[in-house]
């Protein structure tokens, strides 16, 4: 299960790395996500995969007998979700804007001094 995961977060990062050298606003976003997915899942697996118990420890147990899940990277994973869903949501309203004043998603485009958009 483990392995299916690392290959699945291999290809979320290459394929987010190759959408984000694209020269389309639109597949830079969809860039920003895959990567923010795969940083998620990277998270997930290094919080170690525990089917069947809780994240919590009883109290009354004075050692820790059995494996269990660590609330940490849980935590750390839902902060990322916040964040990235504003990161997003910012990116895809500033290139809504852009190609408002601009008509066009092309960065190469863009880059130009020659013409000032009005």
């Amino acid at each position: 299960m483990e392995i299916l995961l690392i290959i699945i977060i291999g290809l979320l990062y290459a394929a987010g790395i190759y959408m984000m050298l694209r020269r389309s606003m639109v597949k830079l976003i969809i860039g920003l996500i895959l990567l923010g997915n795969g940083a998620n899942m990277l998270i997930f697996l290094l919080g170690r995969i525990v089917k069947g118990k809780p994240p919590i420890i009883e109290s009354t147990a004075k050692m820790f007998t059995e494996i269990y899940a660590d609330p940490i990277p849980q935590a750390l994973i839902l902060t990322a979700i916040v964040i990235s869903f504003g990161l997003q949501s910012f990116a895809i309203i500033l290139v809504k804007r852009a190609y408002k004043v601009a008509k066009t998603d092309d960065l190469d485009e863009l880059n130009t001094t020659d013409e000032i958009y009005e």
